[in-house]
């Protein structure tokens, strides 16, 4: 059957890469890995993210992912969707204050904006164009709940979750949504799914696997 793949990459990266030596990720190979292609005919991976910008202690962060998005677009099954990061200055409780002392402290709060709002997006019209008979999605947030039900129930298709986080963590409310399969992310598919630590995009020119990745 034809499968597409919807994989918001955060949701991803914080449940199983950070950390780890393997956010290098071919993630065709990978798919292929967690999907047998005796019964799914991989036709489209759909990446969603965002720019990072540089931070103390991470200044080489866009640096990184930059190699990362750039490698990605090496696959052509591959389809990259950004969103983008919003940064506001409030203020927050602190967790001890000294006595006679503030109780409040400003901060800079970063939120990434678009993934999961573009990710469905993405899944329902696809799943309205008839582009796939399976749609298959790589994450654990619950705001995905509604669109997955659609595309299971209303509309009748295979629905799959690949899930990133700890088996402990699992979204019950994405289990309500009743899929036609769940299945939990291993380390094994990821070491088994890297990309080569030097690639060669069109214009022939190499693309380095970042130092510590």
């Amino acid at each position: 059957m034809r499968t597409n793949v919807y994989v918001e990459g955060f949701n991803l990266y914080y449940g199983c890469l950070k950390g780890s030596p393997f956010k290098w990720l071919d993630l065709v190979s990978f798919c292929r890995r967690l999907l047998p292609p005796e019964k799914n005919q991989l036709q489209r991976v759909r990446y969603f993210t965002a720019k990072v910008s540089a931070r103390a202690g991470r200044p080489q962060g866009p640096v990184r992912q930059s190699a990362y998005l750039r490698a990605l677009g090496t696959l052509p099954q591959v389809t990259v969707h950004l969103g983008h990061f919003l940064a506001s200055t409030t203020r927050m409780p602190l967790a001890n204050p000294t006595p006679g002392g503030p109780k409040t402290v400003e901060v800079i709060k970063t939120e990434e904006k678009g993934s999961d709002v573009n990710l469905a997006t993405h899944l329902l019209v696809d799943a309205f164009r008839g582009d796939a008979d399976a749609f298959v999605v790589i994450s654990n947030d619950s705001d995905l709940k509604e669109p997955m039900r659609v595309v299971r129930h209303d509309l009748g298709y295979v629905v799959g979750i690949l899930n990133p986080h700890p088996p402990r963590k699992r979204s019950r409310a994405l289990l309500e949504c009743s899929p036609t399969f769940f299945k939990q992310i291993r380390a094994s598919a990821l070491r088994t799914s890297q990309l080569p630590d030097r690639i060669y995009d069109e214009a022939n020119r190499v693309i380095h696997k970042p130092a510590g990745w």
